[in-house]
């Protein structure tokens, strides 16, 4: 609920005091409901806070416990409070007053370094141990809340954000080459592999699931938790696991309804928003609260150019999901005259880093503005249900089958799955026998492979040897993961800490410009858990996909969206039609940065000349997912980024 900062030094060849004054005065730029420091000798702890949690008001942050000899400054909100009060033993009159902060000191107090293990929320906190000598902290498992550090054998300083530790003496502002170059590879939104990175040299970056410990002037990092796909739970029933998942999802989202403040939640016509919605409205309507739904919808002028089976204004499933489930004022936003290009230096000023999501990047930061307009103190989100709670596509599941030579009851699904999505059988099967038996596209390949071009430059690669270090990380020399399979991908994805960095590290820092928090039931680790131990066939069955979910919300969400299975909404189809009124600004740019040799030395300019030709034949918005405009606005915002730091 706060941007933390701190340092802890060994020597005295800075002032100590005048070092912390100087971060928390460089965090000034964030909404603020009170600053609070505490330091001593050659420890200064601070924290900017901002109030989302009823027990967050009025609250000692940094705290400090004398009689423990600990003072923690946290950035955090703390779920499982129930739970750990009872293994805690917390007096039940001490229960409903007690902060977060001070339930992680106690944690820490009787279980030290494996501490992080038993947290279940949000959060990034840092805690000094006056007995130990020793400064201790961590991140949470999928890196929700932002730690940033610059060490060296004589000082450790932190901070929520990047930018105030440059307000330090001693730490220059310098690019890193090799996050640039891991940038510049990857495809996908992904930013880079190696999450200790950041843009800049020496400044690092905590990774998500590890914690950090400091004793004097040495400096160990830890990995406190690993998300596997283990033995799968057996119930005698399929109610029993759509039971069970309800109670879970609940208690998931239940838990994130704690704020003195309005309620939000990002709301689409599909399946992951509308369940959160439906559960939190539930919940809400016990203490007589409404639920505030944002949803983006295209600009007024726009036509939708997409395919028959997608569509580009949710707004009818919307609508009927918010009349279906009651409680909640909805707000549909189409966001006039802001567009992708206009948005740059805003964000990368939010982001102080590259990034890669330009194609929403306008809806994203104004779903925080408005959600900010209306006082609410948490925006729920469904960002990771497709990994977890709506987890199962028919085609890989079938091809399984299929390999298993289990072809009755392949037959038998495959049949009811054309039926619900009307398209035949015999296409469908030649989908699943191509998933099953890849070698079926080398043979007979439906057209011709197609790879984007790299954007690096050859030397540039070679001189951080980027490709080496990324196959590491199992990724190819086009950016992309060496697997295809669908399940194998799954499992990568929760046990690789890179996937959700980025995404992650932009919720935080939008959390903080706006002082309120991005919350993701879908995120939950108790929820993930639950997901990953269920056997397959509870995602995909009687020709649903997604089977899990849909049967999950029966009675909660309409039929009409929980059983769609024809139409897929797609959200930023719109965003070159938006950039049309500023298009000779942006190609009078790209020309000037086709020409910037430094810029070229890092980027391949044949490529980028290349993309860039195909603006001479014009622009439309049907235009939004061409290759050479991925290649140009990724290079663009890079360039940016480099310019506005020279």
């Amino acid at each position: 609920m706060s941007a933390i900062a701190g340092v802890f030094q060994t020597d005295n060849a800075f002032h100590i005091f005048e070092q912390g004054s100087s971060l928390m005065d460089a965090l000034t730029r964030y909404p603020c409901d009170t600053a609070q420091a505490w330091h001593v000798n050659n420890i200064f702890l601070g924290c900017h806070n901002q109030w989302i949690t009823p027990e967050s008001i009025d609250e000692q942050n940094p705290y400090y416990d004398s009689e423990k000899g600990l003072v923690i400054t946290a950035d955090a909100i703390i779920d499982n409070r129930a739970e750990l009060f009872d293994l805690l033993k917390v007096h039940k009159d001490l229960r409903k007053q007690m902060t977060d902060s001070e339930l992680i000191m106690l944690a820490y107090d009787k279980w030290g370094e494996e501490s992080p293990g038993f947290l279940i929320g949000d959060f990034a906190f840092m805690i000094w141990d006056e007995r130990e000598c020793r400064l201790f902290g961590a991140r949470d498992f999928s890196g929700s809340r932002t730690l940033y550090y610059h060490w060296n054998q004589n000082r450790f300083a932190f901070c929520t954000t990047i930018e105030p530790l440059f307000f330090l003496p001693g730490i220059k502002k310098q690019m890193n080459e090799q996050w640039l170059a891991e940038f510049l590879v990857i495809a996908g939104m992904v930013d880079v592999a190696d999450t200790s990175l950041t843009a800049y040299h020496h400044v690092e970056q905590l990774p998500p699931s590890h914690s950090i410990t400091i004793t004097g002037e040495k400096l160990t990092l830890k990995r406190y938790c690993l998300l596997t796909i283990g033995e799968s739970l057996r119930y005698k029933s399929d109610d029993q696991y759509v039971e069970a998942f309800q109670e879970v999802f609940q208690e998931a989202v239940s838990s994130r309804l704690r704020t003195f403040r309005n309620v939000g939640s990002q709301l689409s016509g599909g399946l992951d928003s509308g369940s959160i919605v439906s559960f939190a409205a539930r919940e809400l309507r016990k203490d007589n609260k409404q639920l505030h739904t944002f949803s983006y919808v295209p600009a007024s002028d726009f036509i939708d150019y997409t395919p028959k089976y997608m569509i580009a204004n949710e707004r009818p499933f919307i609508e009927s999901t918010v009349r279906y489930v009651g409680g909640i004022k909805d707000h549909y936003l189409d966001f006039q005259g802001r567009d992708s290009y206009s948005e740059i230096d805003g964000m990368l000023g939010i982001t102080e880093m590259p990034y890669k999501f330009y194609v929403n990047s306008f809806w994203l930061r104004g779903m925080f503005e408005q959600a900010h307009s209306q006082d609410a103190g948490i925006l729920l989100n469904g960002g990771r249900g497709n990994l977890s709670i709506s987890w199962g596509g028919a085609i890989p599941y079938y091809a399984r089958l299929l390999k298993r030579l289990k072809w009755i009851r392949m037959l038998t699904e495959l049949r009811q799955y054309s039926l619900n999505i009307g398209s035949g059988r015999k296409q469908l099967m030649s989908y699943v026998g191509r998933e099953a038996f890849p070698f079926i596209n080398r043979l007979r390949p439906l057209g011709k492979p197609y790879h984007e071009p790299t954007i690096i430059h050859p030397k540039f690669a070679r001189k951080t040897n980027v490709y080496a270090k990324l196959r590491m990380f199992g990724i190819d020399e086009i950016g992309r993961s060496t697997t295809q399979d669908p399940y194998e991908l799954r499992k990568q994805h929760f046990e690789q800490l890179f996937q959700w960095n980025a995404s992650n590290t932009l919720s935080a820092k939008l959390s903080l410009r706006y002082s309120l928090w991005k919350r993701d039931p879908t995120n939950d680790i108790r929820v993930i858990r639950y997901c990953l131990s269920l056997p397959e066939e509870q995602y995909v069955q009687n020709g649903l996909d997604r089977a899990l979910i849909r049967r999950a919300t029966e009675n909660l969400l309409p039929d009409n969206v929980r059983l769609n299975q024809r139409i897929r909404g797609v959200q930023g189809v719109d965003w070159v039609h938006r950039m049309l009124p500023k298009w000779q600004l942006f190609t009078d740019e790209i020309e000037k940065m086709c020409k910037d040799n430094s810029f070229l030395e890092i980027v391949d300019g044949n490529v980028l000349r290349e993309a860039n030709s195909k603006l001479k034949d014009g622009v439309r918005p049907e235009h939004a997912y061409e290759v050479h405009l991925k290649v140009l606005m990724n290079s663009l915002i890079v360039y940016r980024f480099i310019k506005n730091n020279a």
